[in-house]
């Protein structure tokens, strides 16, 4: 089956592509430009794409089953606050642009539309540190109340023969390059002074793994509801610790951050489908992959 994936060139979308294409799917990345040759694993289609709602992009559709949405139009290196100087054209984008492709894929006949929102619907100011999918949202974003906005268009769209789910993902990380932590460990590497920091995050794998299990679960089990994707917790340290182990490096680490004030996501919801994540094991083997793909070797005499 085909599956246009929307942003699927980009830090997180690389990650649903790979998935999908390693279990068998057909996909068809939706964007502005064709990826670049063999950024895949595997041959991908192409079909011109954009937010603009203006645009009516319904012949994107034809070939496609299935619709994951992952296209985020924002300032670079920023989600929260990734409106810039320009809030209007932001929401325009994100919020008009996706709906207006929700309301296509419909028309078109996809069967299925996966959404992938974020856990900034929940705002961080959450009375609980345990986040439920049954948690009031109260975003403190502009890019939180844009992604709850879409979830909640989704769902009112959701119905016999279109099913629609939204994906509340946390901080994404893997190994693949480029990498959101290579600025970060380069910094360590040069002994660059470092801020104790904490996030919570979910390898880009085992979100793809939650995007296919969207797509192939019975779909009344899930069509308008939404689901936490979330693993571990964890700090630059932790990060930095395991390139200083796997390198050499003598330069001081940053202090320990305050994990104990995040606010977590509960993922009970989505593993009683079966989803299972990589947990802390799979990190370190990830920071081990990117200490080998980033850090240069000494040249063999």
């Amino acid at each position: 089956m085909k599956v246009l994936v929307s942003g699927g060139t980009g830090l997180v979308g690389r990650y649903i592509v790979e998935e999908l294409l390693n279990a068998g799917y057909q996909v068809i990345i939706g964007g502005r430009h064709a990826p670049l040759p063999r950024l895949f694993s595997r041959p991908v289609d192409f079909a011109p794409l954009s937010l603009d709602p203006d645009t009516d992009h319904i012949e994107a559709f034809d070939d496609a089953y299935f619709f994951v949405h992952a296209a985020f139009s924002h300032v670079p290196g920023k989600y929260r606050g990734g409106e810039g100087d320009d809030p209007k054209g932001f929401k325009r984008l994100n919020l008009d642009g996706t709906v207006k492709l929700f309301e296509a894929a419909r028309r078109a006949g996809t069967r299925r539309c996966i959404f992938l929102s974020s856990r900034a619907v929940y705002g961080d100011a959450a009375t609980s540190h345990l986040q439920t999918e049954d948690l009031l949202p109260k975003p403190d974003t502009l890019y939180g109340e844009v992604k709850l906005d879409c979830e909640r268009a989704l769902a009112h769209l959701a119905g016999p023969g279109f099913a629609a789910v939204s994906l509340r993902a946390t901080g994404v990380y893997g190994d693949l390059l480029p990498n959101k932590w290579s600025g970060l460990i380069d910094d360590y590497l040069d002994g660059r002074s470092l801020p104790a920091r904490a996030g919570t995050e979910v390898h880009g794998r085992d979100l793809g793994t939650a995007v296919r299990l969207m797509l192939e679960i019975e779909a009344s089990r899930i069509s308008g509801a939404v689901f936490n994707v979330s693993d571990i917790t964890v700090d630059t340290r932790d990060i930095l610790a395991r390139i200083q182990a796997e390198t050499g490096c003598s330069h001081t680490l940053p202090p320990a951050a305050d994990k104990a004030s995040l606010n977590r996501m509960q993922t009970a919801k989505l593993e009683g489908l079966g989803w299972k994540p990589g947990g802390l094991p799979l990190f370190a083997e990830t920071v081990k992959t990117l200490a080998r793909r980033l850090v240069p070797r000494p040249a063999q005499a």
